[in-house]
């Protein structure tokens, strides 16, 4: 789980790029589920990932499209806080 906190007014902006990255990660395998939400702070995006692998994410950033996506996005975020990596033991949803 991580949150974002978007420049000023450019929440919406940033949710569009998220959603382009969520786009993209369906043709990786090893993203089980990419999530990107908005709660009433006017700025804040959350973004919940479950991934096979701390190492499959990393590998995910590396593409061109998805490096170039990063650079677009990277100016409409003020900062990120409220970051939590939990361990997935299961549930509804999750392959078994």
């Amino acid at each position: 789980f991580g949150k974002f906190a978007a420049q000023p007014g450019k929440r919406d902006e940033l949710v569009t790029c998220l959603l382009q990255a969520a786009q993209l990660l369906g043709r990786n395998s090893a993203c089980i589920h990419y999530l990107v939400s908005t709660s009433d702070e006017p700025e804040a995006v959350w973004v919940c990932e479950v991934w096979t692998s701390a190492a499959a994410h990393d590998a995910s950033l590396e593409p061109e499209d998805i490096q170039a996506l990063i650079a677009e996005a990277r100016p409409l975020i003020a900062g990120m806080s409220d970051q939590m990596q939990l361990t997935v033991h299961g549930g509804k949803g999750l392959p078994g």
